[in-house]
């Protein structure tokens, strides 16, 4: 069993391929996350903003990881960017279950240029215990495996630390 999970949302696939592989280095445990909301074609795109942008949330569907999120060493939560805001998925994700997080990383994958990082401050506002190391990735982006590369040497080396 893993120290790590991975959980995330992915809508299109990006945040899914960037965190499955970030979670294959890290031998995690890896577990999507939905809502209850139809988020498909250019409705559910719209959608997807417009809930971003009045930070709705949604019922979770239930998820299932191999043991309490509390007992993880390191919970890494990625998200998609919806119009300069985590995915409101993960919002009630976190909403719901982020006090029961010890230690948690954030993974961030966004389409646009602007990488966001005010995202990971309104993250922390559902994880009190706030986050050990963050990335912003824009897929098939030039720097995209550097920052990949410099995430996992962050968690690695929170990891060796306990």
């Amino acid at each position: 069993m893993s120290d790590v999970l991975c959980i995330y949302y992915s809508r299109t696939g990006n945040t899914q391929q960037q965190i499955q592989e970030v979670a294959a280095e890290l031998g995690a445990e890896v577990v999507e996350i939905r809502d209850s909301v139809d988020r498909s074609g250019w409705k559910g795109f719209f959608r997807c903003g417009l809930d971003a942008m009045r930070r709705t949330t949604h019922p979770l569907q239930p998820f299932e990881t191999q043991r309490k999120l509390g007992d993880y060493r390191l919970v890494i939560v990625a998200s998609p960017v919806w119009a300069g805001r985590c995915s409101s998925v993960i919002r009630g994700f976190l909403k719901e279950h982020g006090g029961e997080i010890r230690h948690a990383a954030y993974l961030l994958s966004r389409g646009g240029e602007e990488k966001n990082e005010e995202i990971y401050d309104q993250m922390d506002l559902y994880t009190p215990c706030g986050h050990v190391a963050a990335v912003s990735l824009r897929a098939h982006s030039v720097g995209c495996a550097f920052w990949r590369e410099e995430f996992l040497r962050q968690v690695r080396e929170f990891l060796d630390q306990k």
